[in-house]
């Protein structure tokens, strides 16, 4: 079952880093987005896949018993996906903001937005 995932984990690798080299900024947006899904599952393969016991500690005892599923890389994994989320929804806007005033998702179309004489920053203080 872990193989399994370890696989799928590699192929959301893959995609996420053939989607971010690409020139259009939704398919950028799209990878990272897999990308943040990808780390996810890659957290939730680390964190043993287990359903046979529950990860509850008994009574009288310090640590859960030997072959449970970890709680702190769901826990990092819910909190990763709020966080991954937000990220997402501001990056489109950024985006889509960016499309407003330069007309164009191309990368390079939008390299040529840039003013072709500024001045030089400050060299020092």
């Amino acid at each position: 079952m872990e193989a399994a995932f370890a696989g799928l984990v590699t192929v959301f690798f893959a995609a996420a880093i053939y989607l971010m080299l690409s020139r259009h900024l939704i398919r950028i947006l799209l990878g990272i987005a897999l990308l943040g899904n990808a780390v996810n599952l890659l957290l939730f393969t680390a964190g043993r896949l287990v359903r046979e016991k529950a990860a509850i500690v008994p009574k009288g005892a310090d640590v859960p018993p030997a072959g449970v599923a970890n709680a702190l890389p769901q826990a990092l994994i819910l909190t990763a996906i709020v966080i991954s989320f937000s990220f997402f929804a501001f990056l489109l806007v950024l985006a889509y903001r960016a499309y407003q005033e330069i007309g164009t998702d191309d990368t390079d179309g939008m390299r040529l937005a840039e003013p072709a004489r500024d001045p030089p920053p400050p060299t020092g203080y």
